[in-house]
């Protein structure tokens, strides 16, 4: 079982990450194919990524190992791969999941699918305390989502600036081909667009400048 207060990550959590997170604090006991005894990969696997979702946070399997084992083994490529072996075994037996990545290039990430298990000897396992459970829950609840949280005054300001630039740039360049004796579509027609485009984001940002006053 888990023990301590662990600190929060303070980036904002997307709809499917939300549902996990709930799902698995509201969890009963799950019976699962795989055995979950102290000391060995599986239940300290199970413990570690259990320790980040209290976090609310979803690790991947750099940080997993860095924070179970040590940054040697986490630089360790047999390793990472041993354990990612270990995870994708885990996941099959409904122990983990694996969230979508957010970018192409990053490592997958996993969650727990609950903090209460019953594993193939019939033995109870139980990865968080119901204060810790109830502690991660009303942070949770308590904090807003990435997709409500709005950009600070400063750097809408500085987006307004960059898309103004971006604007006249291109009407310059449109101006400058329709004084040509030949209109060039190869610089009119990306410049045109650009400048459209640009537009209308401006517009938005304006909208999200005053929504913020």
């Amino acid at each position: 079982m888990l023990k301590g207060t662990q600190i929060l990550s303070r980036e904002g959590l997307d709809p499917i990450e939300s549902r996990l997170l709930e799902e698995s604090m509201r969890s009963d006991y799950k019976d699962v194919g795989i055995r979950l005894r102290k000391g060995n990969y599986q239940y300290d696997l199970a413990e570690g990524i259990a320790s980040f979702q209290l976090e609310l946070r979803f690790p991947d399997v750099k940080d997993i190992i860095e924070r179970l084992y040590s940054e040697e083994k986490a630089d360790d490529q047999q390793f990472v791969r041993k354990i990612q072996t270990i995870l994708k075994k885990m996941e099959n037996n409904n122990v983990v999941r694996i969230l979508p990545k957010k970018k192409p290039w990053e490592l997958q990430r996993y969650a727990i699918s609950s903090f209460r298990f019953i594993d193939v000897d019939k033995k109870p396992i139980v990865l968080a305390t119901p204060e810790q459970i109830d502690h991660a829950r009303n942070q949770l609840t308590s904090r807003p989502s990435s997709q409500k949280m709005p950009l600070p005054r400063s750097n809408i300001k500085i987006n307004i600036l960059l898309c103004t630039s971006i604007i006249t740039t291109a009407y310059i360049a449109v101006l400058w081909s329709l004084l040509q004796p030949i209109i060039n579509p190869i610089v009119f027609v990306p410049a045109f667009s650009i400048a459209v485009v640009s537009s209308l984001i401006l517009g938005r940002l304006h909208a999200n400048y005053r929504s913020t006053e």
